[in-house]
């Protein structure tokens, strides 16, 4: 029975599944007041993140070692709750039209939402399983809600055969880890390693193929090639703000345990896994920018961007030892939450208000709701990494922690391909501000969409414009930084 101290460790974690629980409750009473039950949600996003706050100064393990309470997980846990928060504020609007029953779709973002925060404080092999499975079966079903729509139906289906193939992959991965080191802690992983008396612990045959197959499960949340085929068709089926979910929450929530992971548990194998990781950020990189080219569908070229952004934040995953490496994953992630978010739920809106996710319908927006295109304008500079962004200072971190640590290739790839995301970038900003505008001339912006894309668009400038306090906090953040060798 955990005692009272565990359980206010335990806090963030207790509330969301409290929210859930009172969510799916009260919508049996709540027929045809949905919305509220929205509300609630956001004001449980809040709430997580008030209790989550004062549990940063912690540096410790519960629950028998299965989670930590330290600084890098309370940062992750805010990521999570601050991307759920903008999702449900684009939601509201959106699934009023699209679906009758909103209370399930309420609860299950919470519910995900809880997955994420486990699994971003997980420091246990089988707890890392659990996590990432509850957060799997979540988002199945999340892009699948749309259930008399083909596309959502089918982007479901993809998602789930995938995951289940590398959710087999991953479990195999980690019974050869616990075969060779005889234990599931990520600590105790590392200990064993390490002995030069453990002959199993020296077997390359063994190791290398058990730490990519542990890898592939955080590949596949994450979207690296070649485990993001489902991404595409899962964007394009499910509900907006759902793909708006995947692109930014389950992600952090996967460099946060891929960083716990190989940073506890493989420091020895750290020259296995930097050339493993660092031929999948050039192929990652590559291939999202390349693909995304030739989209017409918004929702598409946002998928295969989302690849590409995966492979530039790894770059900070590899040189992660050095100075600019230390803070350059986290100050990515929570720049690429306000951008990817931002530019999402402009693609919400304007969904919401047209019916239309194809890319040639964005002409003219300039005149029709200029908000949305000069919004939608510096999201994308701040994807490419153009000034005065926070993307762009995120790219500065993970490329500068690529050439400090003597990766250079690696930036010079990275530099390479933000120049290539240009083009389909600014194809979508020429058809806003320089072709003939389609009908209707006017689209208002309903007020919860209309905030959730102001606070974005904040985030992203203020990132760019005053960096500081954000630096600060990310480098505060990596408590793990005192377990590296």
């Amino acid at each position: 029975m955990p005692d009272l101290e565990t359980l206010q460790l335990l806090g963030p974690e207790l509330a969301l599944t409290g929210i859930a629980l009172l969510i799916f409750v009260l919508d049996l009473f709540l027929k045809r007041r949905e919305d509220i039950l929205g509300w609630l949600a956001l004001a449980g996003m809040i709430a997580t993140v008030l209790i989550s706050l004062p549990l940063a100064i912690q540096s410790r393990t519960i629950l028998s070692g299965m989670l930590a309470v330290d600084p890098l997980a309370v940062y992750f846990k805010i990521i999570a709750a601050l991307t759920t928060a903008l999702v449900l504020m684009a939601s509201v609007d959106y699934l009023r039209t699209r679906s009758a029953y909103r209370g399930e779709f309420y609860g299950l973002m919470v519910l995900a939402t809880l997955s994420m925060t486990l699994l971003a404080a997980s420091t246990d092999l089988i707890m890392i399983f659990i996590s990432l499975e509850f957060l799997s079966l979540t988002s199945y079903v999340l892009v699948g809600y749309l259930r008399h729509d083909w596309l959502s139906t089918e982007g479901g289906l993809k998602y789930l055969l995938y995951g289940a193939v590398t959710t087999a992959i991953t479990l195999y991965g980690m019974s050869l880890v616990y075969g060779v080191t005889g234990s599931t802690s990520l600590e105790a992983i590392a200990q064993a390693l390490a002995d030069p008396a453990n002959p199993m612990a020296q077997n390359q045959a063994i190791l290398l193929p058990s730490l990519i197959f542990v890898l592939a499960g955080f590949a596949f949340k994450i979207s690296l090639v070649p485990f993001h085929q489902w991404t595409p068709d899962a964007y394009e089926g499910a509900p907006i703000p759902v793909a708006a979910f995947l692109s930014v929450g389950p992600k952090a929530a996967g460099f946060a345990i891929l960083l716990r992971t190989l940073l506890v548990a493989f420091p020895s194998l750290q020259v296995d896994w930097i050339a493993v990781l660092s031929g999948i950020a050039v192929v990652t990189m590559t291939f999202g920018n390349l693909v995304a080219i030739q989209q017409r569908n918004i929702k598409r070229l946002l998928a295969y961007s989302s690849i590409s952004q995966a492979g530039y934040i790894l770059l900070g995953v590899i040189a992660f030892w050095v100075g600019f490496g230390t803070p350059g994953v986290l100050i990515y992630v929570l720049a690429y939450l306000f951008t990817n978010l931002g530019a999402f739920i402009v693609v919400v809106a304007f969904s919401h208000l047209t019916g239309s996710d194809d890319i040639h319908d964005y002409a003219g927006l300039v005149r029709r709701a200029p908000f949305l295109a000069l919004a939608l304008v510096v999201f994308f500079m701040s994807l490419a990494g153009i000034p005065p962004t926070g993307g762009f200072l995120g790219k500065l971190y993970v490329f500068g922690a690529a050439i400090q640590a003597g990766f250079w290739p690696l930036a010079v790839a990275g530099v390479l391909n933000s120049v290539v995301s240009l083009y389909y970038y600014f194809g979508v900003v020429r058809q806003m501000f320089f072709l003939p505008p389609k009908p209707p001339l006017s689209l208002p912006v309903p007020r919860a969409l209309l905030a959730a894309i102001v606070i974005s668009l904040a985030g992203t400038l203020i990132m760019g414009i005053y960096p500081q306090p954000f630096i600060e906090l990310a480098t505060d953040s990596v408590a793990i930084v005192g377990q590296l060798p």
